[in-house]
């Protein structure tokens, strides 16, 4: 009886040891592609993919798709109000019949750059409201402000160097709610085309998740000439 209580225990601490593993300890991958597309003068439509995973290149962690109507008032200020669907599998462990969160997000948003000799700044201040659906038939909606400062500096005509700091501020409980602190190494394939492959450092109140990041950049212009 004693042996079967211990092999009980045993188990139930493997388990409980399984279910607190979130993938902290793994390098996961963003894979993304941005877009901006000048329909006129003065408005332009953004539109975004980004694919990430617990782990290198496997395990889903999140599908994001998100869009905006972009309003330029000048060549260092523009606003924007968007949409984003974002799935979510919030379990490091995979395992069948699973059930992923799913959001509906609207945005608005404001971008301000500026420049210090080769040193480029770009500043985004951003309101969310969140509508979440949560497999268990919960459904909430909150509200979230970001701060997001990067800086790029030009190698020379093709290679540049970036990073940037976002932090993200809840606007009900739980006042913090993440960081995330990202340096990458660019590359200007032309005017409208550009490829950045860089390091992400993801600070949550009780997590840090590390993530390698692949993103692609592309412009056009849809304005009659």
């Amino acid at each position: 009886m004693k042996k079967l209580l211990a092999l009980i225990l045993l188990f139930s601490s493997l388990v409980s040891l399984q279910a607190q593993d979130r993938g902290e300890d793994d390098l996961g991958a963003w894979a993304m592609i941005f877009t901006n597309n000048r329909i006129s003068e003065k408005l332009s439509i953004h539109a975004e993919a980004q694919y990430r995973t617990y782990e290198f290149g496997s395990n889903f962690n999140q599908l994001l798709l998100r869009t905006a109507l972009n309003y330029h008032i000048s060549d260092k200020a523009m606003a924007s109000f968007g949409y984003g669907n974002i799935t979510t599998d919030t379990n490091f462990l995979e395992f069948a019949g699973e059930e992923n969160v799913n959001e509906n997000r609207l945005y608005e948003q404001f971008v301000l750059k500026n420049s210090l000799g080769k040193f480029n700044f770009s500043h985004r201040y951003r309101l969310e409201q969140r509508f979440i659906n949560r497999p268990s038939g919960e459904n909430t909606t909150e509200h979230r402000a970001r701060y997001f400062l990067r800086v790029t500096y030009p190698l020379n005509d093709k290679w540049f160097l970036t990073a940037y700091d976002e932090i993200f501020i809840n606007l009900q409980n739980d006042f913090f709610g993440q960081n995330r602190l990202y340096g990458a190494l660019g590359y200007n394939f032309s005017e409208n085309l550009s490829a950045q492959m860089g390091y992400l450092k993801n600070d949550f109140a009780v997590d840090t998740y590390d993530r390698f990041q692949l993103a692609v950049f592309i412009k056009t212009d849809w304005r009659k000439k």
